[in-house]
């Protein structure tokens, strides 16, 4: 953050009643490309800059200034102000928000991803836990419940995933171990190397980011409807910059987040989902709908214990975790 002195302002301050304007220039590292998963910051930059006549200028990096699995670090250190990341990227850094991550909780849209992120971004285990990192949780991205594209023959049942290699994070990889699966865990940016090189039979994403890394054009088949779970990657600020904002830039801020996710879930919504269909036509790949007791068998067998599991692994970490898992599914219930 800097002052700006422009020449009246200069010749005022000669007289002795200088009027002083702040310019505030943030860094924000993202990656990959502008998509419908970062169109809240670049919505958030927009009304950050309009708010305050420019003064306050989000400088967004797609890769520029760090790898995505070391933002958090990097807002630790104050190498930037600004950034996104994704829990299950490092679940040793930010365990308390990775209960967002376990399989089948239940959660069906983006407004509810929305909600119930929020919440939880107000816990105080939560808020303790990431100012380990000096970040504030600032904005969920809320994603619908991946699914996989994968090449060769297509599992026709949910059992036919057992020995296949599959790109799954965080509890979507739990789930997938259940019925058999071998999850590998590996940031986005590096899915489609690993598909096309037969490192991986299929990659789990949300729609938009099977379109924006490309999974799409090696990809032979879709699941419609496995739905194992969703990834939490939140959008956090560095706390000491927030703190030393002056409190017009910082009220500019605060009070542009919930217009910056109206329009991040609306443009999911409408604008993504519309070109999903026929990007998968177009591409001729197949689409595998699993009928529903397997579905059942499948959330049997991968939810109940991967609860359990985060449950003991976090209280062991010091966490309250069974609160903040009733805590989710009590918000969810809402």
């Amino acid at each position: 953050m800097r002052p700006i002195l422009g020449a009246a302002v200069a010749a005022s301050a000669a007289l002795g009643f200088a009027a002083e304007t702040w310019a505030t220039d943030w860094n924000v590292s993202l990656w990959g490309k502008r998509r419908a998963f970062t169109e809240h910051v670049e919505k958030l930059a927009e009304l950050v800059s309009e708010k305050t006549g420019g003064e306050f200028s989000l400088n967004i990096s797609y890769g520029g200034l760090s790898k995505n699995t070391e933002n958090l670090d990097g807002i630790s250190i104050g190498a930037f102000e600004m950034a996104q990341f994704c829990a299950g990227y490092h679940n040793d850094k930010n365990p308390s928000i990775t209960v967002l991550e376990l399989p089948f909780l239940g959660v069906d849209t983006l407004e509810d991803e929305r909600r119930v992120s929020q919440a939880l971004y107000t816990h105080p285990a939560v808020q303790k836990d990431l100012a380990r990192w000096n970040a504030t949780l600032l904005m969920p991205s809320p994603l619908p419940q991946y699914n996989f594209v994968g090449v060769g023959d297509a599992p026709q049942t949910v059992a036919e995933f057992e020995g296949l290699s599959v790109r799954a994070t965080g509890g979507i990889g739990a789930a997938m171990q259940a019925i058999g699966a071998v999850p590998t865990s590996m940031s986005a940016t590096e899915v489609r190397q690993a598909l096309d090189s037969g490192v991986v039979k299929a990659v789990s994403f949300a729609p938009h980011a099977h379109m924006s890394f490309g999974t799409i054009e090696t990809g032979q088949w879709w699941t419609t409807n496995l739905n194992p779970g969703t990834v939490n990657c939140p959008v956090v600020v560095n706390t000491d910059a927030l703190n030393a904002l002056p409190e017009s830039h910082r009220e500019a801020l605060m009070t542009s987040v919930d217009d910056a996710l109206d329009h991040y879930i609306d443009y999911y919504n409408t604008e993504t989902m519309a070109k999903w269909g026929p990007a998968l036509d177009e591409r001729e790949i197949a689409r595998i709908t699993y009928p529903p007791e397997q579905l059942e068998a499948f959330r049997q067998a991968a939810a109940g214990p991967a609860a359990a599991a985060w449950i003991a692994e976090n209280t062991a970490r010091g966490l309250p975790a069974q609160e903040l898992y009733d805590f989710v599914t009590d918000m969810i219930g809402q």
